[in-house]
């Protein structure tokens, strides 16, 4: 039989950490060689962390990150391991180093480089051209990286054809609503297309607008997951492979011979080097079985957006939070994130009520305070407000009171918030969801102000899905008798930003039902007016939609980072001109 151990480290590392990330990936080979594993492997970029963006231009950064990868081969020794890093030779690669023996014996560079959506690859590396096979313990092992995997015809294909029985891909694989599952799938095909086991190895954590999920996984040749990494949390993934079954089927399938002569006449080499191992070889101890599942699609979103949280808060050397508490659901929802991100004592709300905020706004955000154990200042803004329109008086000659008025509350709110941030050097949570942000429903300077923002890509229907799946949630064991997070009555209120009398959202906005829907045509699927009355929508409507999320444009470019869970972000994923007089419809 011929079996190999493979431990995958699904590590969280920082961008620019190097001498912490080069820790961290010493402390996993040694659990790894701790679990007997021959062979172990990190994600996509581990040493520099991903994405490095501009970091990758500095010279220095990429020798100080190819210093620190030779100083982990120089103290890793009886195990090989396969590291992402920086190479430098003539330009920069996204790079896979091969170590045996305390050496870097060999180096893989990416092949293929995304450049769409939150990549920008093609903007700072060159792309390799060959294939790598590596032979340790008389097993073939293709070596891959990321975007190599997706492309049926990519490397994997060629290094299949030329022996490969395991295929190693490294990852840094962002995260988005469904995307796990459709990750499953592919790998699933190429695995049982190639007749491979391929190890699939992805980072965990936060990192500015991108949160990684981890969710590595090791599929064998039939397209089985046979080996599951944890979702949202660091893992060391240890799984035996044998390969046996795949040399078997290989000596029934003579279009592999054919294949393999017509790559070769092609052209279509793949580079292969043989590690001798001279460790002595016995019995190792069973592995005990992993039964890790997929989380349900709520769960993920929401496990989503604590770590992105929790990392955008502690990867900046903030210790605490603090919050614009309305009483309304998304403040709601953010402050429950962020009680579980980074724990109570770490979270503070302060509620700002104006001569417009309602009793019942009051009683909801102290309801949520309490129930979340978090510390909450009641800081009144009516005698700042009078003192603004009395200032403002003489420059506003008289001119009837319109959104001006309001907008200048939610900017008192924001100076507010920003002062009290300064003086305790806590990081303010916005608390915007992104049906307002595309539409422009938000006020510049006012309930924008802040350093991260929690729900900025979760349109507003699913905010409430969430906040209903959290109550559940801390709910569901009654011999807790545990109170429901969310009071109830923010569940089913009608959303207000308490600016005038009697408003509600709807005043200015179509039903969040009927806006999220039109806004994921245009935003996300990026159909056109037509199209989108086609869907059945009204005609003045989408209009009214269109204008005000073309209009806003300027206002999101000044936004706080927020957290990607849609498949199209606005932000990296989105990028339109703020001066443009294209009109759709």
């Amino acid at each position: 039989m011929r079996i190999i151990r493979i431990a995958m480290a699904q590590i969280n590392p920082t961008v620019g950490d190097l001498s912490g990330n080069a820790r961290k990936i010493l402390t996993f080979i040694d659990k790894a060689k701790g679990a007997d594993a021959d062979l172990v492997v990190f994600p996509e970029l581990a040493i520099s962390g991903y994405p490095p963006e501009d970091l990758l231009l500095k010279p220095q950064f990429v020798a100080d990150n190819i210093s620190h990868l030779k100083t982990i081969a120089h103290k890793t020794k009886d195990i090989t391991a396969v590291i992402g890093f920086v190479d430098s030779k003539e330009d920069i690669y996204n790079a896979a180093a091969v170590i045996h023996k305390g050496e870097v014996v060999d180096i893989y560079h990416k092949m293929f480089l995304p450049n769409y959506g939150v990549f920008d690859e093609d903007r700072y590396f060159q792309a390799g051209t060959t294939p790598l096979n590596v032979v340790l313990k008389d097993v073939t092992i293709g070596i891959g990286i990321c975007e190599d995997i997706w492309y049926p015809e990519g490397p994997a294909r060629a290094q299949a054809i030329a022996g490969a029985e395991i295929i190693v891909n490294i990852n840094a694989s962002p995260y988005h609503m469904g995307k796990a599952r459709f990750r499953e799938e592919m790998i699933g095909t190429r695995a049982s297309d190639n007749g491979v086991i391929v190890a699939y190895d992805n980072m965990v954590g936060g990192q500015d607008e991108l949160v990684f999920d981890g969710q590595s996984m090791i599929i064998d040749e039939k397209g089985i997951v046979i080996a599951r990494g944890k979702a949202f949390e660091e893992d060391l993934i240890v799984a035996d492979l044998d390969v046996e079954d795949i040399f078997r089927a290989r000596l029934h399938d003579p279009r592999r011979r054919k294949e393999r002569i017509a790559f070769e006449k092609e052209g279509k080499g793949v580079r292969e080097i043989i590690l001798h191992d001279k460790r002595t070889i016995r019995l190792k101890k069973p592995i005990p079985a992993r039964k890790i599942s997929m989380p349900e699609p709520l769960q993920e979103v929401y496990n989503a957006l604590a770590l992105g949280t929790r990392d955008y808060v502690k990867k900046n050397s903030f210790d605490h939070v603090m919050i614009g508490l309305s009483g309304g659901i998304d403040s709601s929802l953010v402050a429950v994130v962020a009680v579980d991100a980074i724990g109570k004592k770490n979270v503070t709300g302060v509620f700002m009520p104006s001569q417009y905020s309602s009793k019942t706004s009051k009683e909801d955000a102290e309801a949520l305070a309490k129930s979340l154990g978090i510390e909450l200042f009641t800081v009144p803004i009516q005698n700042i407000f009078e003192d603004y329109l009395k200032t403002l008086s003489p420059a506003f000659r008289k001119k009837k009171p319109d959104v001006t008025e309001e907008n200048i509350q939610a900017r008192i709110r924001g100076n507010i918030l920003m002062a009290i941030s300064n003086k305790f050097d806590w990081l303010v949570l916005t608390t915007g969801n992104k049906s307002e942000m595309s539409v422009g429903y938000a006020t510049l300077y006012g309930d924008m102000a802040g350093g991260f923002a929690v729900i900025k890509d979760v349109p507003k229907t699913l905010v409430y899905k969430l906040a209903e799946y959290i109550n559940r949630l801390k709910t569901q064991d009654s011999r807790l008798k545990t109170v429901a997070p969310i009071p109830e009555r923010v569940l089913t209120k009608a959303p207000t930003a308490e600016l005038r009398p009697n408003q509600t959202d709807q005043d200015t906005l179509p039903p969040y039902d009927i806006l999220d829907s039109i806004l994921k045509a245009y935003v996300e699927d990026d159909k056109g007016f037509q199209d989108i009355l086609d869907m059945g929508f009204d005609e003045k409507t989408v209009k009214k939609v269109i204008k005000m999320v073309d209009a806003s444009e300027y206002k999101r470019r000044q936004s706080p980072p927020g957290i990607k869970i849609t498949p199209r972000a606005l932000g990296k994923d989105r990028r339109m001109p703020i001066t443009s007089k294209y009109e759709s419809y």
